[in-house]
């Protein structure tokens, strides 16, 4: 069966699309919300999100943060260090007037607090279980076919948004992905540590990879882990005693000895930034739009950005204009310098802190230490990490 909506439609409901949903509404838009999961399927997922303080102001807005603060570690330091190396250098909120610097929660508690502010909307029809199989566009409107309770449908609408970060798009005429495969994999965890980690988050250096501890609780971390996909392999298969040892010993002391682990997960690292041709009332954000190593934890924040920006362009286009390749063009040119910052310093990290040649271990340890002298740097890199700026 076909239907014409006038609404927006949006194919993938996480906290990226659901987040547009709801600035959408509160702003007067309606919107169709089409997501593959059942209903409350991801509220379990404990995986962690590091969200920058502008993401926080951005779900103030919507009114699902005070809700989500009880559950939220607050990052209120952020320590940058090299192994084997001296340098090191500190971002602390009260230096630039900011509450936090960053918090850390699950995924899942996002995704609940959303979906019950989503409920309250009745401008939103959040369709469960339906899987988008055939996404399209042509001059006038874009279409989605989706399965839903074993019948086919199809909607059509001036403007649909993809925010699904796990759907290929090379079935879409006029989307294409360039894509930089790094050879390493990312393992995520979390552990507790001896000692409490006074909402300090953890940036360390080593010769196979970056690690990142979050504080996640009282005295949790969550851990992100990055190295080559055959070291990553041989941690994965450790004993969690044997492990915690590697870790530690990696790591350091500055939170004592590290305690337990749970389940040790991994996958692939890339980098892929989306580059469109001409793909009239359809647009793409978040994950779908581009993918950052999580050396930064930017990649989710931008994502967030998208949807602000997006519905910003949504509510004050005519409904002549909406969809349109201008609307678009002019949408994609706000997003263009936050999204491409955001690759470029991500992978400049990566590169640099993975780069063995000789000499390069002081170099590095000169700037970590260099860095944390110099102030505009460093005001200008907290306002890039809370904002996008």
């Amino acid at each position: 069966m076909s239907d014409i909506v006038e609404n927006i439609v949006i194919v993938g409901g996480g906290p990226v699309g659901a987040t547009l949903a709801l600035l959408l509404a509160k702003q007067g838009v309606s919107v169709t919300v089409l997501e593959a999961r059942k209903h409350r399927a991801a509220y379990n997922e404990s995986r962690a999100l590091a969200l920058s303080y502008g993401s926080k102001r951005i779900l103030e807005k919507l009114g699902v943060w005070g809700s989500l603060a009880k559950s939220a570690t607050a990052i209120n330091t952020i320590h940058v260090s090299q192994k084997g190396s001296l340098g090191r250098s500190k971002l602390q909120a009260s230096d630039y007037k900011q509450e936090a610097l960053g918090y850390v929660l699950s995924y899942g508690a996002l995704s609940e607090a959303l979906d019950v502010e989503l409920a309250n909307q009745s401008l939103v029809n959040f369709v469960f279980e339906a899987s988008a199989e055939h996404i399209a566009h042509i001059s006038t409107h874009a279409s989605v076919t989706y399965a839903y309770q074993g019948e086919s449908h199809t909607l059509n609408s001036r403007l649909v948004v993809l925010a699904d970060g796990g759907r290929s798009l090379d079935e879409i005429a006029g989307l294409v992905k360039e894509t930089k495969e790094y050879g390493h994999d990312a393992l995520i965890s979390k552990i507790s540590a001896e000692l409490p980690h006074n909402n300090v988050a953890y940036e360390r250096f080593t010769v196979s990879g970056p690690m990142a501890l979050l504080p996640n609780g009282a005295r949790d971390f969550s851990l992100v882990w990055t190295g080559k996909k055959e070291y990553v392999n041989a941690l994965l298969a450790l004993s969690d005693a044997e492990f915690l040892a590697q870790f530690h010993e990696q790591f350091g002391d500055r939170v004592g000895q590290f305690l337990s682990v749970e389940k040790r997960m991994a996958f692939p690292l890339k980098l892929s930034q989306l580059k469109t041709t001409e793909t009239p009332h359809l647009v793409v954000i978040g994950n779908a739009a581009q993918t950052m190593h999580p050396v930064a934890g930017q990649g989710f924040n931008v994502g967030l950005r998208d949807a602000e920006s997006l519905a910003q362009s949504i509510a004050t286009a005519a409904p002549a204009d909406l969809g349109c390749q201008k609307m678009l063009a002019d949408y994609r040119a706000s997003r263009q310098s936050d999204t491409k910052n955001g690759l470029l310093f991500t992978d400049f990290l990566v590169n640099i802190f993975s780069n063995e040649i000789v000499g390069i271990n002081g170099l590095r340890s000169a700037g970590l230490g260099l860095f944390d002298l110099i102030k505009p740097i460093k005001q200008h890199l907290v306002s890039k990490m809370s904002y996008g700026k």
